[in-house]
């Protein structure tokens, strides 16, 4: 099973166990029944924001969705499990990433490592709750942040609210860049 298939299923299943509709948890979140559908079944593979808002609709965190078993305390993970692209989730939107911790439960944030291809990427802005710090490892992008344009480059960081319209734009062919998304708990 590929991992947006099983992504997808985590999703169903974790909605169904709560016994919710496609179409509550989709007009929850803003979007079609159809795309949630087209998710569900591996189809399409969302980009993070709208796994967020799927997360915060089931009442769960992200790594919920990509992780089905859960530990407490430390998690290591060794940097054959994430130069391994075939372990990575490849969105829609034209990035993939890697979420480390995933299967730490009870968690305030979420670290992630990303590759944004030029050419690839969908022009799309992002909105969702939380703040993010990014860390640019490789290549070049501009990043925009509501009006904001910044150029980052290898050791740039940048620390924003995830409520602000952002989206990023890759001026070299690939670039490469951790983040880590934090939503304070209720």
């Amino acid at each position: 099973m590929t991992i947006g298939k099983q992504l997808g299923s985590r999703i169903r299943i974790i909605r169904k166990q709560q016994n919710r509709t496609l179409e509550e948890i989709a007009k929850y979140c803003g979007f079609t029944k159809s795309l949630l559908s087209k998710i569900e079944n591996g189809v399409t593979t969302p980009p993070i924001s709208t796994l967020m808002k799927i997360a915060q609709a089931l009442g769960v965190t992200v790594s919920d969705l990509l992780e089905e078993n859960k530990i407490d305390g430390t998690v290591y993970t060794p940097s054959e499990s994430y130069l391994d692209e075939s372990r990575w989730i490849q969105t829609e939107k034209g990035y993939s990433f890697y979420a480390f911790g995933a299967s730490r439960q009870d968690k305030i944030m979420q670290p992630y490592y990303f590759v944004a291809k030029k050419g690839e990427i969908k022009s799309h802005s992002l909105s969702h709750d939380g703040e993010e710090f990014l860390f640019i490892l490789a290549g070049e992008m501009k990043y925009r942040v509501s009006n904001t344009e910044y150029t980052l480059t290898p050791g740039d960081t940048l620390y924003f609210s995830s409520l602000e319209k952002h989206t990023l734009t890759p001026l070299t062919d690939e670039v490469r860049y951790v983040a880590v998304f934090a939503v304070k708990p209720e």
